[in-house]
C-alpha cells in the first residue's frame, strides 16, 4: 500500500497549483429542500474540479478492493437471505471480496463456531467449549452462547442480556477473563488490573460501598470517582480523571461480604470505579481447571450512604433486566458457559456454507476469531479447520470492536496475544490483525496510563510490540452519524472530512502505514433508518468509497451485503443498511439505492478488471469560496487509459455546473475531456423511495442512465446525484 495520507510536502504542491479550498469536498450552509429536478437545473451553483495527475496517491485492483461483508441474523433469516437467487442478485452489484462478520463478540457470547466440539467439563456440559477442527460435515450453521458470569449491563448486539453483579441474584456472580492471568500472560501479577464501573444514572452522595465477592476475590483493591461528567465517552478537551476515595484503598481483603466507609462525608458522585489486584485464586467450585480460579469473582455490588443512624441507603437498582438494574460496565468477562446457555434466537451462517458459495468470488475471505468472550483453543482450532479444508483467507481478524465495549488496550493486546501466538504456530503465513475499531470523532482515547497516555490504538501497538507478535493489517469500521432523525443533507457533506480526521488521528497515534488498512465495515449508521434505503444510502456509499481510496486505503468492505427488512431502532423512521429489500410476502427484492451505488463504482467509475488503477487527487474551487460546494470528486485513471471521475452532488434541491480541467506535468494549462465522454448518472429521476413505515419500498428503481456527448467545459449534475464523466485526454 503506498502512504497512508497525502504528504505535508504533498499537499503544499497542490496549493502552489491551485487556490486550495478543499481536498475533495466543499461544504454547505444552504437548508436541503425537496424541488424537483428542473427546479434544480434552474438554480444551479457552479464548481470547477481540478485533477492534480503528477502522481497518484493510490492504486488499487478494483475487483480485490471493494467488497462487502455478511453477518449473524435472527432465527431462521439466513435460509431466506442466502438462497442461490439471492446470492446471484447479490453478486450482481459488481462487489469483490468477502468478510465474515462475528455478532457472537458483539453480543458477549461465546461463538461455538462448530456445533460439534468439546466441553472442558464433559460431564457436567459446561466450562471452556473447544469446536472440533476435524469433522467431515460442513458446516451450515452455528450459535453463539450467552456468558452467566456476564458483568456488563449494556452489549453492542441484541442488548438484551444483563449484568450479575446487580441482578439481585446472590447465586450469580460476574468473574473476569482469566486468560488476562499471569499464568496465561507471563506477566507480573499486577500487570493487568480488572475493574468494574457503576454508573448511578446521575450524581448521588456517596460514602459507603458493601462488596459480596464471589471466588475467587480481590485481596488488594481501591474504590474511585469520575471527576467529570462521563468516563465512558471520552473527549480529548477532558482533564477529568478517576480520583481515590479518602478511605478507599483495601490491602488487606478477606473476601465473603465486606463494608467500607469510603469517605467520613458523603460525596455527590455519579461513576464509582472498582479496581482489583491480587486475585485470591481460590475457588468455590469442585473443579482442577485452574481457570476457575484465575481472575476475580463479585455476587452482588450496593453503592450508596451511610447515614448518623448507620442505616445503609443502597443506590443501585438490582434485577435481573438490562432496563431495570443499574448499569455496570467491567474490564472482561468469563468465557465459562452452559450448554443451556445457547443463544437460539440469533444465527451466524455456517463457515462452510459461505467460503463454499459463489459470494467469495473465488477470491481471499477475511475471517474472523473470537478473542474478548471465547478461548485460544478455539480460536486455534477454528483457523486450524479452515487450512485443512484449504480455504484462501485474506486474513484473520483477531476480536471485534474491543474499543466500543470498553475494554482496555492492554487488556485486548494480551488477548489478541495470546491468539496471534497459536495461529502463528499454526501457519506463519496467514496474516493475523484487527481490531476492526468502532467509528470515533477527533481521536480514540481511553483513561490515561501512568505516563499520561490517553490514546488508545497507541498503547495497544505499543504492548503488540514488546510482545512481539505479528499485526499484519489494521482494520477499522465507518458509521459516522448515530442520530438518523436528522436531516441527512448536511450529515453527507461531512462524509470526506470525518473520514479524513479520523484516519489522521490513527496515523498520528502510530497505526503503520506499510501495512494494508481495511475498512472492514462500513455504512450511514448503526442504527437503522429511512436515509439508507433512499438515495442518501448511494450517496454516502460512493463518497466513502471514494475517500477512502483517495486516502490512501487498501480494502473496504460494505456491510448490508444480505438481503433484509425495514427496521425502525431510533423510532423516526424505517431502514436498513442493506441493497437489497426481503419482501415478506413473496420472494421478490427490491433493488435499493445502495445496490446501484455499487454498480457504478465497480463497472462504470473502474473497470472490473484484475489490473492497477491508479487514483489522484482532485482539487475544487468555485467563484464565490464564502458559498461552499457540496461536490465531491473523485478521479481514477483506468487499465484503458481513460480517466473516469466520479462526481456526487450532494445538495438535496440545487444542481450543480461541473467544470472538470486535468493538472498535467507536461503542460503549463489545464486541460480538459477531448472526443466522446460517457456520462452515467444516478439521481432521484432514477430511484424514489416511498417512505410508509415497515411497509416502505421504492416506487422508482431504475439503472442509472448513460449517455455520450461530445466533451464540454462542463456538465450537469442534478441535485442528490451520482456521476460518472469517463473519456480521454490529449495524447
Amino acid at each position: 500500500m503506498l502512504g497512508f495520507w497525502l504528504n505535508s510536502a504533498g499537499i503544499r504542491q497542490i496549493s502552489r497549483k491551485l487556490t486550495l479550498v478543499c481536498l475533495a469536498c466543499f461544504l454547505t450552509g444552504t437548508a436541503p429542500s425537496r424541488a424537483g429536478a428542473s427546479a434544480g437545473l434552474r438554480n444551479s451553483f457552479h464548481v470547477s474540479a481540478v485533477v492534480i495527475a503528477d502522481h497518484p496517491v493510490n492504486k488499487f485492483i478494483p475487483p480485490r478492493s471493494i467488497g462487502a461483508g455478511v453477518d449473524g441474523h435472527e432465527k431462521g433469516e439466513c435460509a431466506r437471505m442466502f438462497t442461490d437467487s439471492n446470492i446471484a442478485e447479490m453478486r450482481s452489484a459488481g462487489l469483490g471480496p468477502l468478510t465474515y462478520r462475528l455478532r457472537t463478540e458483539l453480543a458477549g457470547e461465546v461463538w461455538h463456531w462448530n456445533p460439534q466440539g468439546t466441553w472442558s467439563d464433559p460431564v457436567h456440559q459446561c466450562g471452556y467449549w473447544t469446536s472440533n477442527d476435524s469433522t467431515p460435515d460442513p458446516i451450515n450453521l452455528s450459535y453463539g452462547y450467552r456468558l452467566p458470569r456476564r458483568g456488563n449491563t449494556i452489549d453492542q448486539a441484541n442488548d438484551d442480556g444483563y449484568s450479575r453483579i446487580a441482578d439481585g441474584d446472590e447465586s450469580s456472580f460476574w468473574k473476569s477473563n482469566p486468560y488476562l492471568d499471569s499464568q496465561f500472560t507471563g506477566e507480573a501479577g499486577n500487570t493487568h488490573p480488572q475493574w468494574l464501573v457503576i454508573d448511578l444514572g446521575a450524581a448521588k452522595p456517596i460514602n459507603s460501598i458493601r462488596i459480596h465477592w464471589g471466588a475467587p476475590y480481590a485481596e488488594q483493591y481501591r474504590v474511585e470517582y469520575w471527576s467529570g461528567d462521563d468516563p465512558m465517552h471520552l473527549h480529548s478537551d477532558q482533564k477529568d480523571e478517576w480520583r481515590l476515595f479518602s478511605n478507599g484503598e483495601v490491602n488487606h481483603g478477606s473476601g465473603g461480604d465486606e463494608s467500607t466507609q469510603l469517605c467520613a462525608r458523603a460525596q455527590p458522585v455519579r461513576f464509582v470505579r472498582l479496581v482489583m489486584n491480587r486475585s485470591s485464586q481460590t475457588n468455590a467450585q469442585t473443579s482442577n481447571d485452574i481457570r476457575d480460579r484465575l481472575g476475580f469473582a463479585l455476587r452482588e455490588i450496593e453503592l450508596g450512604k451511610t447515614d448518623t443512624h448507620d442505616r445503609f441507603h443502597d443506590y443501585v437498582r438490582h434485577a435481573p433486566d438490562r432496563h431495570r438494574q443499574t448499569v455496570i460496565y467491567v474490564s472482561s468477562t468469563d468465557p465459562w458457559h452452559r450448554a443451556e446457555d445457547i443463544d437460539s434466537n440469533t444465527e451466524q451462517p455456517g463457515l462452510d456454507f459461505i467460503l463454499r458459495s459463489a459470494l467469495t468470488n473465488s477470491l481471499p475471505v477475511l475471517v474472523p476469531v473470537g478473542v474478548l468472550y471465547d478461548t485460544p483453543e478455539n480460536a486455534a482450532a477454528e483457523i486450524n479447520y479452515l487450512l485443512r479444508r484449504n480455504y484462501d483467507l485474506e486474513g484473520v481478524e483477531l476480536g471485534e470492536e474491543p474499543d466500543g465495549q470498553w475494554v482496555s488496550p492492554e487488556d485486548y493486546a494480551a488477548l489478541y496475544a495470546g491468539v496471534a501466538r497459536r495461529l502463528d504456530a499454526l501457519n506463519p503465513r496467514v496474516k493475523l490483525g484487527g481490531p476492526s475499531l468502532q467509528n470515533f470523532d477527533e481521536q480514540l482515547l481511553t483513561w490515561a496510563d501512568e505516563s499520561g497516555n490517553r490514546s488508545w490504538m497507541n498503547r495497544f501497538l505499543k504492548y503488540v510490540r514488546s510482545a512481539g507478535v505479528r499485526f499484519d493489517f489494521f482494520s477499522f469500521e465507518f458509521y459516522p452519524f448515530d442520530n438518523l432523525c436528522a436531516d441527512a443533507a448536511p450529515q453527507l457533506l461531512e462524509i470526506p472530512s470525518r473520514l479524513g480526521s479520523m484516519l489522521a488521528s490513527l496515523r498520528t497515534d502510530g497505526v503503520p502505514t506499510d501495512i494494508p488498512w481495511l475498512m472492514s465495515e462500513y455504512g450511514y449508521s448503526v442504527f437503522s433508518g429511512s436515509h439508507e434505503v433512499d438515495i442518501q444510502g448511494a450517496l454516502f456509499n460512493a463518497d466513502a468509497i471514494g475517500a477512502f481510496l483517495t486516502f490512501g486505503g487498501s480494502k473496504a468492505y460494505q456491510y448490508g451485503y444480505e438481503p433484509n427488512y425495514l427496521q425502525d431502532e431510533l423510532k423516526c423512521s424505517w431502514g436498513n443498511l442493506m441493497m437489497l429489500q426481503l419482501n415478506p410476502k413473496n420472494d421478490q427484492l427490491n433493488r435499493l439505492s445502495a445496490y446501484y451505488a455499487a454498480q457504478l463504482i465497480t463497472k462504470e467509475w473502474m473497470q472490473s478488471t484484475n489490473e492497477t488503477h491508479e487514483i489522484f487527487p482532485v482539487a475544487i474551487k468555485q467563484k464565490k469560496p464564502a458559498s461552499l460546494s457540496a461536490v465531491t470528486v473523485y478521479a481514477v485513471r483506468r487499465l484503458d487509459k481513460r480517466w473516469a471521475l466520479l462526481a456526487i452532488n450532494k445538495h438535496p434541491n440545487r444542481a450543480a455546473r461541473l467544470n472538470v480541467q486535468f493538472s498535467l506535468p507536461e503542460t503549463r494549462q489545464p486541460v480538459g475531456f477531448i472526443g466522446d465522454v460517457e456520462v452515467i448518472q444516478f439521481s432521484r429521476q432514477h430511484y424514489a423511495w416511498r417512505d410508509d413505515g415497515p411497509n416502505g419500498h421504492p416506487i422508482r428503481s431504475l439503472p442509472p442512465a448513460r449517455s455520450s456527448r461530445q466533451a464540454s467545459p462542463s456538465y450537469d449534475l442534478p441535485p442528490y446525484s451520482l456521476t460518472v464523466l469517463r473519456g480521454k485526454l490529449p495524447d
